[in-house]
């Protein structure tokens, strides 16, 4: 039996967080990894996701271009596009984290798989380890939905669809979250037959009724999506997967698929860890409840952090919580509660969709205005031929601060950046009108909203 007083399960970007904290104050440390190494960010999250979508908006654009009376006639090599994915992620950012994680003492680092013996004891590889403070950075892994669970050693997911050494002739993508989305629209552009098999009818992040409407409506022109409904037979036959789908409406869909991708969410890592045995609360998801200020879980010495709390599976988001446990952790029993970043969520499907402070289902309808604005409107996107989204902005009534957006159209990355900045120095709306929007720029679409908000808040 090895004893430690700090034990960091999960070296990813929280773990890896956590690490850059507790590192400076303590030689007592001990950290496990189970899997390989490279943060799932960099090495099939957010990093090799983009460099397809980037493949793909490249193609995309070529196709667009007679709209501007330029012909660009082009090929699409399946086989180049999966090998530079592989070849920059490896080099620029796998490759980044790697170089990182040698820097740790070999020493301190265990490879295996965690579980729960009791509230400080953990088993790894046979081994017994008695820590006097656990942080759970141990992230999470794709969830496959009961109806595809016999198929579930032939399917891909976020995880494997990036070893693929070639474009499939055709593939089924099952959810309309924002992985789903990403990798499906990125695959349709780069010539792949692809459809998309929804579960609820909702689509994106999106809380806004008429955004939820405008989204699923617009992503429909441009994509193969049946919004609602459930498989009732799946199988492989030779090299093709038979999927057999009711819709909400009745009807049955039978269709076949070289491959089929499930994007349908993912699931925390702590599930699989015997947590029961830890003592901890747990919550209906079967997680430890914790203190999203300070990580902590009740007043044990356990911190939850990162995609294993399945709360912000964000990249910035898992990185601060990582170093939010660390904190706490060094001066335990006592602990120092953070203010949280602005929520930032951006998913790059084109349309790029943005959330941004508050989600219009968290406000009080009674006590905001909503000001709006269509991308079809922007000059800007008018010269770009790129008219499809709205713009929903959430201002507080009584002092015209600005709470939160949800944004459907290009540049939504970049609007949602300038929300946050706001929205962190409580700036109102009449704030931020006082700024100059350069004429014509993307950003008028954004103005027209705030105005929008404006003449409400006058009234």
């Amino acid at each position: 039996m090895r004893q430690v007083e700090y034990l960091i399960i999960g070296v990813g970007t929280a773990g890896l967080g956590a690490y850059s904290r507790i590192r400076r104050k303590s030689r007592s440390l001990l950290l496990i990894q189970h899997g390989p190494f490279g943060t799932t960010c960099a090495r099939v999250g957010c990093m090799p996701s983009k460099m397809l979508v980037t493949a793909a908006e490249l193609a995309h654009n070529i196709d667009h271009g007679s709209y501007f009376g330029i012909d660009g006639g082009y090929k699409v090599d399946g086989k180049e596009v999966f090998a530079r994915l592989k070849r920059d992620r490896a080099e620029k950012f796998v490759g980044e984290v790697l170089r990182a994680v040698d820097k740790i003492p070999k020493e301190i680092i265990i490879q295996g798989e965690a579980r729960f013996v009791a509230e400080n004891r953990i088993e790894v590889n046979g081994e017994e380890i008695v820590a006097q403070k656990i942080i759970l950075a141990c992230g999470s892994s794709p969830f496959i939905p009961a109806s595809l669970q016999p198929l579930a050693a032939e399917l891909d997911t976020s995880d494997t669809i990036f070893e693929l050494d070639e474009l499939p002739q055709s593939i089924a993508v099952v959810g309309l979250g924002v992985i789903a989305l990403e990798l499906g629209q990125a695959f349709h552009r780069l010539g792949v037959r692809t459809t998309f098999f929804g579960h609820s009818g909702r689509i994106g992040p999106f809380t806004l009724p008429e955004m939820q409407t405008e989204c699923l409506r617009v992503l429909s022109q441009k994509l193969d999506i049946i919004p609602a409904g459930k498989f009732t037979s799946a199988r492989k036959e030779g090299a093709q997967f038979l999927l057999e789908y009711r819709t909400k409406a009745g009807e049955m869909i039978v269709r076949e698929f070289e491959r089929v991708v499930v994007a349908s969410g993912r699931r925390s890592n702590v599930l699989n860890m015997d947590i029961d045995r830890s003592g901890l609360k747990l919550d209906g998801r079967g997680l430890p409840v914790y203190n999203p200020q300070t990580m902590q879980c009740g007043d044990a010495p356990l911190y939850l952090t990162g995609d294993a709390n399945e709360d912000l599976p964000l990249w910035h988001e898992a990185y601060a919580e990582g170093r939010i446990a660390g904190d706490n952790a060094l001066i335990f029993p006592e602990s120092k509660p953070v203010k949280r970043l602005v929520p930032l969520g951006i998913f790059f499907s084109d349309p790029q969709i943005a959330m941004v402070g508050k989600k219009y289902a968290e406000l009080d309808p009674n006590k905001i205005v909503v000001g709006k604005a269509l991308f079809a409107n922007g000059p800007r996107h008018k010269i770009y031929d790129e008219r499809d989204g709205q713009f929903s902005v959430f201002a507080e009534k009584e002092s015209g601060r600005i709470l939160g957006a949800e944004i459907f159209g290009k540049g939504a990355e970049h609007f949602a950046h300038y929300l946050s900045l706001a929205i962190t120095h409580s700036m109102t709306v009449q704030n931020v009108l006082k700024a100059p929007f350069y004429h014509p720029c993307l950003e008028e679409v954004m103005k027209e909203a705030l105005n929008q908000a404006r003449f409400q808040l006058a009234k």
